[in-house]
Parts: structure tokens; C-alpha cells; sequence
């Protein structure tokens, strides 16, 4: 090599580590007044779960008092779960849909 020449060294780049964004859960709320019919008809209109899963996850809530419905990111889960919420008071029933944090 001459005293002329130039050496390139290739540009070293960092990509910054991004943590995964934490899980919501949601959760079924058991109550007494709103039918099993209705119940199973969000779990497939808001959840997109098949009618035999919709029985499942009403039945394990109705059993235990509460069921994880779904498992995702927070605006998701909270959005899901207000739209579950607002389908039940427009047709007159006290079903709740809860989330909080995934351990």
C-alpha cells in the first residue's frame, strides 16, 4: 500500500433493542342475569371464536367465576373488551369484560 491509498472500514450500525410490548389479558366476568345465548353470540361477533369455543370459554366462566378470553396487546385488549361491554348494555345486560396485565 502507498501513503496515498485510503482504507474504508465498513460502518458498524446498532439496531436498538425494542422490549416486546407486555400482554393483556382478557377476562369474562361471571353474572346471574345475562343469558348463556347472548354470551356465547359476543364471544363470536367481538372474539371471532366458533360457537364451541364460545360455550367453553361462557361455561369455564360460568363455572369458576371468571375466564381468560383472550390474551394480547393493552390497547387491543382494552378496546375488545369495551366493545363486548357496549354490546351487552345496548341489548340491556350487566356482562363485563375486565384486563389486566399478563405475569
Amino acid at each position: 500500500m502507498s501513503d496515498n491509498d485510503v482504507v474504508l472500514k465498513p460502518k458498524t450500525t446498532t439496531k436498538p433493542k425494542l422490549d416486546r410490548p407486555k400482554l393483556y389479558k382478557i377476562i369474562l366476568v361471571n353474572d346471574d342475569y345475562t343469558p348463556r345465548e347472548f354470551v356465547i353470540m359476543v364471544l363470536k361477533a367481538v372474539f371471532r371464536m366458533s360457537e364451541e369455543t364460545g360455550y367453553r370459554v361462557m361455561m369455564t366462566a360460568h363455572k369458576l367465576g371468571t375466564c381468560v378470553v383472550m390474551v394480547c396487546a393493552r390497547d387491543i385488549a382494552e378496546t375488545k373488551a369495551q366493545e363486548a361491554v357496549d354490546l351487552a348494555k345496548s341489548a340491556g345486560f350487566p356482562l363485563m369484560f375486565t384486563t389486566e396485565p399478563e405475569e
